[in-house]
């Protein structure tokens, strides 16, 4: 299951072959072969650069490799600001995003996660971390009410000591591709050694293939967790902004599940739901509608993203 320094045989001189990108670096990335073994590999020319979750075809080249191909992706999670797009990993079941009851976390960075995974159609999960910090792990339980009112699914965690909540955050990572996102500092990479105790000596292996050095913690990485390989982790680094630039403000509303349940019931087929007369939208913010209520506060950080990708696209 780790990550083996040795070389997997290479295909015969013309021929090509299948593999998983588990790590990736800049424009390096760890491919693995179908029996297991891992080989470095650099793209071809200025082709494009492969992700974490893609599946390639690959070529031999001395000890190393180099990427023919990339598939069809199902899906590829990502963010885009002004400066840069960063691809976070591709094919994708679930995108799980790690918060802590300490330090607080930012609704804001959690709504930009959702959206960006609902605009792939991956499904999210949100696990709250720090349980056993009572008093501020109840405050920021309540802050995620409209999530789990919305339909959301939200679970508690504790990583101290051996907690009945890992278990149930385990358990819905089976079978499926799982990806780890969440700022600095809240427990991810204890979350991703508690799930994986060989990940820190598959780190290691795979910084030393990628001669990533201290830059180790900008890389992407793939774990197995089963022996089957069935179900996969993909830890990511911690990020402190994430942006939508890529998603179009008039689709906004439909990546947003408790607003996008009532579009229906404006009266515009084109209402922004900032300024129009009849926005169904609007009435469940105000308590007017008859549908599940839009909390105050998701409408706000609506209108503040509405607003922030409508002058990206017209300065």
């Amino acid at each position: 299951m780790g990550a083996r320094a040795k070389a997997p045989p290479a295909p015969s001189a013309g021929a090509a072959a299948v593999g998983l990108v588990v790590a990736s670096h800049g424009r390096h990335c760890v491919v693995e072969s179908p029996d297991g073994e891992r080989r470095l590999c650099h793209p071809r020319g200025k082709k494009s650069q492969a992700v974490v979750g893609d599946r390639v075809r690959w070529s031999a080249s001395t000890d190393e490799g180099v990427i023919e191909a990339v598939h069809e992706r199902r899906n590829l999670l990502y963010r885009q600001d002004d400066i840069r797009t960063k691809s976070f990993a591709a094919n994708l079941d679930l995108a799980l995003v790690l918060l802590g009851a300490e330090p607080e976390f930012s609704e804001s960075q959690l709504t930009r996660a959702l959206i960006a995974a609902e605009a792939e159609g991956i499904a999210s999960l949100i696990v709250l971390n720090k349980s056993d910090l009572a008093e501020r792990f109840d405050a920021a339980w309540r802050r995620l009410a409209p999530y789990r009112a919305m339909g959301l699914d939200v679970l508690p965690l504790c990583l101290e000591g051996e907690h009945p909540s890992l278990q149930a955050v385990t358990e819905r990572l089976q079978g499926k591709t799982s990806l780890v996102l969440g700022p600095s500092g809240v427990g991810k990479s204890t979350l991703v050694n508690r799930l994986v105790p060989q990940a820190g000596a598959q780190t290691n292996e795979i910084s030393r293939a990628l001669n990533s050095g201290k830059h180790t913690t900008t890389s992407t990485t793939w774990y197995w967790l089963d022996a089957a390989h069935q179900s996969a982790l993909i830890d990511s680094p911690g990020f402190q902004e994430f942006g939508l630039h890529h998603i179009d403000p008039h689709h906004l509303a439909r990546a947003m599940p408790d607003l996008r349940a009532a579009l229906g019931t404006c009266r515009f087929y084109n209402c922004t739901h900032l300024h129009e007369p009849g926005c169904g939208v609007r009435e469940q913010v105000e308590g007017i509608g008859t549908g599940q209520r839009i909390s105050a506060q998701r409408y706000r950080l609506y209108q503040g993203l509405f607003e922030e990708l409508s002058q990206r696209r017209h300065p």
